[in-house]
């Protein structure tokens, strides 16, 4: 199935919105909770799976729906489809500072891995998958880089990352990153999970307990500022009520 195609435009600097442009009867999807705001005309219905194969059968969709259960994410996705006459707009917000990553998979040789909380919204078509480091054991450790989702597809496909982000050009060199700072990398990347050094590195380097390594050709993007160290750092603030 080929994607819809999408017309957008992202707005705003720390918390940015991306308003989507749609044709009569286009169909973006996107995680429950995301939609910001929408014109007359634009229908929503939340859906079991992303629409991508529709004639998929009951038992397919319902292991889709496992798969993003261990995710964390919703069982359902909204589709906002435009079902006035002309053209409609429906905006989506990020859930925390940060910036909203247009993708368009087609010039991603139709694949991208990005972290499990980072996909925000795509086009109709777009085929949201998961994927799992290849040691089960070390993934079970490495925090937020167990679990990473897989966007497949031919259109436009939007992602949230925390803070700043950078997005390296990688040409066989090896990069290790925090496994919560990583956000998205195309498939020329081959990605593990090692261990951050010796025990009294782990335990008291500050630098959690591994590291996510990534090794090849492509593109990958990293957050300054990931969800789960801004919560670390509001929570280590919270004065116990007396």
């Amino acid at each position: 199935m080929r994607s819809h195609e999408i017309d957008y435009t992202i707005m705003g600097d720390d918390m940015q919105i991306v308003e989507i442009e749609l044709d009569p009867m286009e169909t973006v999807i996107a995680e429950a909770g995301a939609m910001n705001y929408m014109e007359d005309g634009i229908g929503f219905e939340a859906i079991m799976g992303d629409g991508s194969s529709p004639d998929k059968g009951v038992m397919d969709k319902l292991l889709n729906v496992g798969k993003r259960v261990l995710t964390g994410e919703s069982i359902f996705l909204t589709h906002f489809t435009n079902n006035g006459q002309g053209k409609k707009k429906v905006a989506f917000s990020s859930p925390y500072p940060g910036k909203i990553m247009p993708m368009d998979l087609a010039s991603l040789e139709g694949e991208l891995l990005c972290q499990k909380d980072a996909f925000l919204a795509a086009a109709l078509g777009t085929k949201i998958s998961i994927a799992f480091t290849k040691k089960l054991a070390a993934g079970f450790f490495g925090g937020e880089g167990f679990i990473l989702q897989k966007l497949n597809g031919d259109g436009m496909a939007f992602v949230h990352a925390g803070g700043t982000v950078i997005k390296r050009k990688m040409q066989g060199e090896t990069l290790k990153v925090d496994t919560g700072c990583l956000v998205a990398f195309t498939k020329g990347i081959h990605y593990n999970i090692e261990r951050a050094g010796n025990l009294k590195s782990m335990f008291f380097g500050g630098e959690g307990l591994f590291l996510a390594t990534l090794q090849g050709h492509g593109d990958v993007w990293l957050q300054s500022l990931p969800f789960s160290r801004l919560a670390d750092r509001v929570l280590s603030y919270q004065v116990p009520q007396s």
